[in-house]
This record gives structure tokens, sequence and C-alpha cells, in this order.
């Protein structure tokens, strides 16, 4: 019996190193650095910003550009699929962080939600141009 509890705690172990080295690897492969396009949805309205992204490891820095909200630079990170980069911007005097989070679905799409401040929230695809 206590071998056969040896032998099943080693299958384990190996199932669950197996595992984590296959999601590390996975997430190795998602490179989201380019030219997004978005569909943004918020209480105030819709939008079709373009986000610049450059990705080196789990960081990525970037462009935003809008027509609502205008050009700014963003930082933001990629871990295990999930997606999150702000940005600030300046709203009638009052800076204001943007937040996305998401999750990338293909090596061409995400969805998630955006956060403007804490005054209007919303949600978001996103198809690489």
């Amino acid at each position: 019996m206590q071998r056969l509890r040896s032998y099943l705690t080693i299958i384990v172990l190996a199932s669950a190193i197996g595992a984590h080295g296959a999601a590390a690897q996975s997430d190795a492969k998602i490179d989201v650095t380019g030219k997004w396009v978005f569909n943004v949805t918020t209480q105030a309205g819709t939008g079709t910003p373009t986000v610049t992204l450059k990705q080196q490891g789990d960081s990525l820095t970037g462009h935003y550009s809008s027509q609502t909200l205008g050009e700014t630079e963003l930082k933001g990170t990629l871990k295990n699929g999930k997606i999150m980069f702000r940005f600030p911007v300046s709203a009638e005097g009052t800076t204001l962080t943007v937040t996305y989070t998401g999750t990338v679905d293909t090596k061409d799409s995400m969805k998630g939600n955006v956060d403007i401040g804490g005054v209007a929230s919303g949600s978001f695809t996103a198809k690489r141009q």
C-alpha cells in the first residue's frame, strides 16, 4: 500500500510539473506586439481606438490613439494569457487613469473590460490589424 501511495505521488507531481511547463511554454508563444483595432462600448458611447503594442517578456509598452481620448503612451503586462495596460488621460482638468484588462483569446484577438478612472466602464474586443 505504501508503495502504491509513493507511486501515485510521483505521478501526480510529474503531471503537475508537466502541466506547469506546458502552460509556461504556451504563454511564451503569446506575443501581442503589433497594431490592434479595438471596439469599445461604455455608458458614454462607443469608439474604435487603435493600440500599438510592444511586448518584451511579460511587459508591454505602446501607444493609444482615439478621437475621444487622444494620443498617449501606455504601459502594461501580459501574464498567463491575461492582458492589462493603462494610461493617463486629462478630462476637464482632471487626470484619470484608463485601465484595460482582459484575455488574449487567439494570437489575433482579445476581449475584456475598460475602466475610465472609476467614472465610466465598459467592454472591448480587439483584432490585430
